[in-house]
């Protein structure tokens, strides 16, 4: 594993909300690293819509999301989020889970409280694990992890099936488990926003998610570290534009018989190439094999 060059924790110590984009393989990785972000989320959705080609329904399990996130650290060190839904199981499987991930390279490790088969924090009909269930899994992730660089996030989804109120007071059960980092998924507006931020901040960071056509109102990183957020997300936006664009070159493709009309909007091979660091690459393999060609002399 790759160790990060700045700890996640060491950039929830400033006093500037951390932006994370959402990524979901190693070269939307790449790419958010030299637009010059400071940390990334793992999106279990868009690991789910671009693997699967599926909803965020539970379909996937802790193998592939290791498996990415292997591929990620071995391609940007920057603090990686990583959104394991409900941990896999109970607390046990947490444990394996938190442990999987961790060796993997996860800077943080976001367990959520709903029951399987678990959803989209922003679709209808999520079902919970009782509060008394999730504060064992949160205890059980920070037994589990090697270092406590490696941070335990707890997410809440009972917003939506059981009222603001009762989240925020399950959301402080797992505040005085010990979670490193609180989230409290699909808040429905500003007052809502406010009201989380004004119980917990000051006490443990705070995720603030922002879905595009989801629950929660779109707001900049600076109007929600303003209102007290430590972290900002944006987990999906890169899968949302990917299949936009997706939709719009086979359109193009089908249409025109050609790439032309579309090449405005593409990286072209060279400078794909360059982009992912292929000239580089094939000067260190030269160097090696220069290296080979001496010694037989």
């Amino acid at each position: 594993m790759t160790e990060p060059r700045t700890t996640f924790r060491s950039l929830l110590k400033t006093n500037t909300a951390v932006l994370a984009p959402g990524v979901y393989d190693a070269m939307g990785a790449l790419f958010a690293e030299q637009a010059g972000f400071d940390a990334l989320y793992l999106s279990g959705a868009s690991i789910a819509y671009s693997r699967l080609g599926r909803p965020d329904i539970g379909l996937f399990g802790l193998e592939e999301l290791t498996s990415t996130v292997s591929r990620i650290r071995g391609r940007t060190e920057l603090p990686l989020i990583v959104d394991a839904d409900t941990g896999f199981g109970n607390a046990i499987n947490v444990q394996h889970t938190v442990a999987s991930l961790e060796r993997a390279g996860a800077s943080a490790i976001q367990i959520e409280d709903q029951a399987m088969p678990k959803r989209c924090g922003h679709l209808t009909g999520k079902t919970l694990v009782s509060g008394s269930e999730m504060v064992g899994k949160v205890k059980a992730a920070l037994d589990a992890r090697y270092t406590s660089e490696t941070l335990i996030v707890a997410r809440t989804d009972a917003v939506a099936v059981e009222g603001l109120d009762a989240a925020l007071d399950r959301a402080d059960t797992y505040v005085e488990a010990g979670c490193d980092v609180l989230f409290v998924e699909a808040l429905r507006n500003e007052e809502d926003l406010a009201t989380a931020t004004k119980r917990f901040a000051g006490r443990v960071p705070l995720i603030a998610n922002m879905v595009e056509g989801g629950q929660t109102p779109i707001r900049s990183v600076q109007a929600l570290q303003d209102l007290g957020f430590s972290i900002v997300i944006f987990p999906g936006g890169l899968a949302r534009a990917v299949s936009f664009a997706m939709r719009d070159y086979f359109a193009s493709l089908k249409e025109h018989g050609t790439t032309g009309p579309f090449r405005d909007r593409m990286l072209d091979f060279d400078g794909l190439n360059a982009a992912i660091g292929t000239p580089e690459m094939l000067k260190r393999g030269r160097r090696y094999s220069e290296e080979e060609e001496t010694k037989d002399v």
